[in-house]
């Protein structure tokens, strides 16, 4: 037995309701494939109804992003081939792992999934679920078998991915040796800010003198943290002011010498403007220069993880093609 997901995730995309704009994609696409049928892929037939079902959620999307009616049917024509090979490879993949007899999706994962189908898009409904399937026309036979298979596709994806997880130091060290302009970093703050807003009575002295106490309190050792949650009225006061990382180009001219002339764990004088006054805290700091290594070293590692995964993905998926049957119409 394998584990495989089973969660409603791993089911298809649910048909859209037909638009004016699917409606035409679908019309044109007949005119493309005149029998209705766009691949044949070992027993399968991928038909234009499938290929609907696949780029319908993004048509919307394409046709509000494209600039001109051009743009748009180029873009179509992509999303269109790019469909037909997806599914195409589907069917190379599952063909690929019933090649092994002895590998078996155990019942309850695809009774689990379609459970949780049930539950999610049909709020528990069994009837809605059964006129759903009536309205694509598909039986419960054959509807198992789809969700079974999509659990399939991504478990075989997962195992590709699993077989490239692991990257040398030497390759590490390499890609930073050849990249390291990739890992330059601007001077950058860890901030903290306690603001205390002015009001009507409220003149610089009064505030300055009360951000003075916090300041007198903090360097007594009470936590900056806790006296941001304790008096700052800005909208991070449940976070301790924590403003995260910051560049000196995220800062007001009035906030970026006073910031980055701070150490880590320094605190600033108080600063007066017509809104408050304001105390900034370095939690952290960063040098402008290229990152040492062992800073970067966990995220070169996920790039290589990445780039090696889509090479031998293709690579393999070059490999079913060739050894399987299909014929584009």
């Amino acid at each position: 037995m394998l584990a495989a997901a089973s969660g409603a995730s791993a089911l298809a995309q649910t048909a859209p309701a037909a638009t004016p704009a699917t409606s035409a994609v679908a019309e044109n696409l007949n005119l493309r494939f005149a029998n209705g049928i766009v691949a044949v892929a070992e027993e399968k037939i991928i038909t234009v109804a499938d290929i609907m079902q696949y780029i319908g959620p993004l048509i919307p999307q394409i046709r509000n992003e494209a600039k001109t009616e051009k743009e748009f049917q180029e873009r179509l024509e992509q999303l269109q081939d790019s469909a037909i090979q997806d599914l195409v490879d589907r069917v190379l993949i599952v063909k690929e792992f019933r090649k092994d007899e002895k590998r078996q999706i155990p019942a309850h994962y695809v009774d689990n999934a379609i459970a949780d189908e049930i539950a999610e898009r049909f709020e528990g409904d069994r009837s809605k679920f059964l006129a759903f399937l009536k309205a694509k026309g598909q039986t419960q036979r054959d509807y198992r078998k789809e969700v079974e298979e999509n659990i399939i596709f991504q478990y075989m994806q997962g195992q590709q991915k699993k077989s490239q997880s692991l990257v040398s130091p030497v390759r590490i060290e390499t890609f930073y040796n050849e990249n390291k302009d990739r890992f330059y970093q601007e001077d950058a703050v860890h901030l903290r800010l306690i603001q205390l807003t002015r009001t009507e009575t409220e003149t610089d002295a009064t505030l300055t003198e009360k951000a003075n106490q916090i300041l007198t309190r903090q360097k007594a050792g009470e936590k900056f943290e806790d006296l941001a949650k304790e008096f700052s009225n800005d909208m991070k006061r449940s976070k301790g002011g924590d403003w995260g990382w910051m560049k000196r180009s995220d800062f007001k001219k009035e906030f970026s010498d006073p910031a980055f002339e701070l150490k880590k764990g320094d605190a600033s004088k108080v600063i007066i403007l017509p809104e408050g006054a304001f105390l900034l805290f370095a939690e952290d700091r960063k040098f402008a220069g290229i990152q040492p290594i062992d800073e970067v070293r966990d995220q070169i590692e996920r790039m290589l993880v990445q780039q090696m995964g889509r090479t031998s993905q293709e690579r393999w998926l070059e490999r079913l093609r060739r050894n399987g049957y299909i014929k584009h119409y």
